[in-house]
């Protein structure tokens, strides 16, 4: 498809699941079948084409997305593996924002897990059309119809079957394909790679029958030809399914599911077919909005259009420098040319472009509306900004990404490294909106914040491999919050006279609770200019300041409100630093007399253990201020659904082991704040004093 660019034959899709449903071996198959690689790479051996990172190699685990271009019957294919380990969520919710439609993957035995309903969440925030892929259907357990329930219970999807398996577990031979009528047999002495179509098996031929006619109707809902021809009797074609299947998937109004065992080459090529026949292209969907100047503007999916490209990942590449990956909603982005990071206001030159095949760049002189590639020389460009022509700026709505909540110190092994770990962490903050670094004022460490204690393993590693820096890590620490409990109106002033020029400020400020997840909301109802209008944002940055180190334990704050009822301004010794200033302390005094409590992070958490282990994990559960919110059996074994502060986690998985001789599973993700249990909090805050003395 070097040559002309047929927009409607692109489908930029995202692979999406928990932890371990085999999307990076879906997507090796991928490759294999539409010919981009002509060996099948395993994760279990560590040779898997997307985990290109060592880390994902020893781990067998996806810990970055991976981006790679395929094409299959005449369509290009730009495919994205995502993570399904919490701890990388960021590299799921970027994905997402820029891929038009998503493969939702689900082990035949797990079913529907935690991670699968946060990527499900993630997917329906962006509007993300979905097909479903039932793997591991050779599994011991597989049970295909029990999956499609549970989407539809779990998730709220209108799941519907566009295959069913022949068989299961050791049995799994193939597929009825319900819109043919055939079955699709695999080959197991071929390695599943050949198959063979024929008649429908007599066992299965009335489920099937009553499964398509459960397709048919679904299909006819969305398009009124199908359901006039589905009213009269008459046999829809093939094409009309289809299309009437392409466009409910598009609207969201249904889910196509299919099935497969990846690891067999199992049901691979009918997944391909499904991509191509039901998710959408670029000139499917709407166009992308965004603003400037306040103003609302769309731009539609044509190369003829004005340019507007997101950048949605950031990477330090030792070979090029700082790769920015980028969608193009609309127009053609050329390498050599300047474009404005309409976001921040820079303008930037593109150096050279290419499309990626996870770590390999094939370079290319453009990329076009509708698709994803990489660009080198955006050194001010970071994840969420929005490139524009200079005389047709627009600014796209930005990735939003959750808050980071283990903490570790970490120092250089050697004094003379500290300015590598500093370019190294810099670096890597750059790459990952969830890592975060700051000073600590109290003890001079550098601390480091991210999802959890796997995220900030890896950053580590990658620091002592990547920037060859050794460090010295404490223990990881939950990224506690502060916030206040009670609504106050209070008086600040400054007023300094230190010889010409003093300093005068005035402020009265309500502070209260805000929603929870709301972080800081600041309102002004100052009249009459009484504070004037310039100083207003001065008095929100002092505030936003303030709230960065809490007063009760030094912890930031969230879920405050802030209104700016009233104040005064002296018109020679006022200025923006003295209302922030002013601000700042006024806020600090008002969060003392309204109260403040220490908030925690809860984890909604998932244990598999067998049965006869489960008191035990029940009462190390409870040990660990947990709650028990539902016991599930799935298949022959219990799921343990529970909330549990992080605090409580570190060290967990290690105790799972110990109590189910290591058959016991545990995923956990965050679920929100809570307020920590009063004498907790106090020992949490004589702990810091300790450590401040020290």
């Amino acid at each position: 498809m070097n040559g002309e660019h047929d927009i409607t034959k692109v489908r930029n899709i995202g692979i999406a699941a928990h932890i371990d449903a085999g999307k990076t071996t879906v997507t090796e198959r991928i490759l294999y079948f539409t010919g981009r690689v002509h060996r099948i790479g395993e994760v279990d051996d560590g040779q898997a084409t997307m985990d290109w990172m060592p880390q994902e190699r020893e781990r067998g685990i996806t810990i970055s997305s991976a981006a790679t271009t395929t094409n299959w019957k005449g369509h290009r294919i730009n495919v994205i593996d995502t993570p399904g380990h919490v701890d990388f969520t960021a590299e799921v919710e970027r994905c997402l924002r820029v891929v038009d439609g998503m493969v939702a993957l689900f082990c035949a035995v797990g079913g529907v897990q935690p991670q699968s309903e946060a990527v499900w969440r993630q997917a329906t925030k962006y509007e993300v059309p979905r097909i479903a892929f039932i793997n591991k259907m050779d599994r011991t357990g597989a049970d295909f119809w029990g999956v499609v329930r549970e989407i539809r219970d779990k998730l709220g999807a209108s799941a519907v079957p566009v295959v069913i398996p022949i068989g299961a577990e050791e049995e799994f031979a193939g597929l009825v394909d319900l819109l043919r009528m055939e079955a699709i047999y695999y080959r197991d002495e071929a390695g599943g790679t050949e198959i063979e179509v024929g008649p429908v098996p007599t066992a299965l031929f009335e489920q099937a029958q009553t499964a398509r006619d459960a397709l048919l109707e679904r299909a006819a809902e969305v398009d009124d030809h199908l359901l006039a021809k589905f009213l009269a009797g008459e046999e829809p074609t093939v094409e009309e399914v289809t299309a009437a299947l392409r466009k409910a998937t598009v609207a969201g109004k249904l889910i196509p599911v299919l099935a497969g065992a990846a690891f067999r080459n199992k049901g691979i090529r009918r997944l391909l077919d499904a991509v191509v026949d039901f998710l959408p292209s670029p000139a499917d969907l709407p166009p992308v909005r965004g603003t400037w100047d306040g103003a609302e503007d769309g731009r539609r999916p044509l190369d003829s259009e004005p340019l507007s490209a997101l950048a949605f990942k950031v990477q330090a590449d030792r070979h090029v420098g700082k790769l920015t990956y980028l969608r193009v909603y609309s127009g053609v982005l050329r390498g050599g040319e300047f474009v404005l990071n309409a976001s921040r206001s820079k303008r930037q030159r593109i150096g050279r472009l290419f499309r990626m095949h996870a770590d390999h760049r094939e370079p290319v002189d453009e990329l076009r509306a509708g698709e994803v590639g990489a660009a080198v020389g955006l050194s001010e460009t970071y994840t969420g900004d929005t490139l524009t022509r200079e005389d047709s700026p627009i600014v796209l709505a930005p990735i939003e990404f959750p808050a980071p909540v283990v903490d570790l110190a970490i120092a250089p092994a050697r004094r003379t490294d500290s300015d590598r770990l500093s370019r190294g962490l810099s670096d890597l903050s750059a790459e990952d909106p969830t890592f975060i670094v700051r000073p600590n004022a109290e003890t001079g460490d550098v601390v480091i914040s991210g999802m959890g204690e796997l995220h900030l393993e890896i950053i580590v590693d990658r620091l002592r491999r990547e920037f060859g820096v050794e460090v010295t890590v404490g223990q990881p620490q939950v990224a506690y919050r502060e916030t206040v409990i009670g609504t106050v109106e209070h008086e600040g002033k400054l007023v300094k006279q230190t010889g010409g020029h003093g300093q005068y400020a005035h402020v009265v400020l309500r502070v209260e609770p805000a929603r929870a997840g709301a972080g800081f909301e600041f309102e002004s109802r100052v009249v009459g200019g009484r504070v004037p209008r310039e100083y207003i944002p001065a008095v929100e940055r002092g505030i936003v300041e303030a709230m960065a180190a809490g007063p009760y334990a030094r912890f930031p704050m969230v879920d405050v409100r802030v209104v700016l009822l009233d104040g005064s301004a002296h018109e020679v010794d006022s200025s923006e630093q003295a209302f922030r200033t002013c601000a700042a302390a006024a806020f600090r005094e008002a969060c003392r007399k309204a109260g403040i409590r220490l908030l925690e992070p809860m984890m909604d958490v998932e244990v598999t253990a067998p049965e006869a282990d489960l008191g035990a994990v029940l009462g190390s559960l409870a040990a660990r201020r947990g709650r028990i919110v539902a016991l599930e059996p799935r298949g022959r074994v219990p799921i343990v659904h529970a909330e549990v502060p992080l605090a409580a986690m570190f060290g967990y998985t290690t105790e799972l082991r110990g109590l189910t001789s290591g058959r016991g599973q545990v995923s956990m993700r965050f679920a929100r704040y809570e307020a920590v249990p009063t004498a907790l909090a106090e020992e949490i805050i004589a702990g810091r004093t300790v450590k401040s003395a020290c």
